[in-house]
């Protein structure tokens, strides 16, 4: 059957509509194939964002630094620095991720985003050091070593003070309380160790690091405690009563131990 001329005519609008509304389709689908050394920027930063998206953060980091590479300037180049330092975050890259938040705040210090770079930072010191998800993990997280707690802390503190509008900061204050409490316990276990040992001044001197660093803190009490025993172990039984009439007047109220461990409140 022949078709009229007019109707050849609607058959091929038809098909020209269809092949231009596939046309988009076949692009993304075309730059997902293709070597990301021939995309353009905006390919390149949607093909990275996807792989981000689909949690594949071993292709996004490879993807983001492409895109730096290829154009070091644009809009797009100063994303990537920050979602590659997220993406290394969540790999367990934490010296890698706290570089990468590093340069973001040396490079653009003014940028409506840089709140969210020293909170990465932040975030890959806490947890390289306290794993405050480790929740099965049987050592206290005080007993660790606290050169990355400190640095979260201050890391967190200077997000507070300086982006107090921050969308993170309420996190980020939260964040500080632990801390401080951890680098607090961290003082009161050194203390206890020295006096296992009988080095009894060197224990009242930690113990008085925790209360004069650390005040308000849960472990200012076994401080205190220490100080009290190690005072008497020296033979010092002024300074020991004393030192119980302030514990005694402190914490004679104090709540039962309820045996868990004091971190566990998250």
């Amino acid at each position: 059957m022949r078709l009229t001329a007019k109707v050849q005519g609607v058959v091929l609008m038809l098909v020209a509509s269809v092949l231009l509304s596939g046309c988009g389709w076949f692009s993304d689908m075309f730059a997902k194939t293709e070597d990301p050394q021939k995309l353009a920027v905006e390919q390149l930063y949607r093909r990275a964002k996807d792989a981000l998206s689909a949690q594949n953060y071993a292709e996004a980091i490879k993807l983001y630094e492409t895109l730096e590479s290829r154009y070091p300037y644009g809009v797009q180049s100063q994303q990537a620095i920050l979602d590659t330092a997220y993406a290394q975050y969540k790999l367990g890259e934490r010296a890698q991720a706290i570089s990468a938040a590093d340069r973001f705040i040396k490079l653009y210090p003014n940028h409506e985003n840089v709140d969210y770079a020293y909170y990465i930072k932040g975030l890959a010191n806490f947890i390289e050091d306290l794993g405050l998800l480790s929740f099965v993990a049987t050592q206290d997280l005080s007993e660790r070593d606290q050169k990355s707690a400190r640095e979260a802390y201050v890391t967190f503190k200077t997000l507070a003070e300086k982006f107090p509008q921050s969308r993170y900061n309420a996190d980020a204050l939260q964040r500080m309380r632990y801390l401080v409490n951890a680098l607090s316990q961290n003082e009161s276990h050194i203390a206890r160790y020295y006096f296992n040992r009988g080095a009894y001044q060197a224990a009242i001197n930690r113990a008085q690091n925790c209360l004069t660093n650390f005040p308000n803190t849960p472990a200012n009490q076994e401080a205190l405690g220490i100080m009290v025993q190690s005072y008497r172990a020296m033979g010092n039984e002024k300074l020991a009563a004393d030192t119980e009439r302030i514990y005694l007047a402190t914490y004679q109220r104090a709540a039962v131990d309820t045996g868990r461990p004091w971190w566990r409140f998250w």
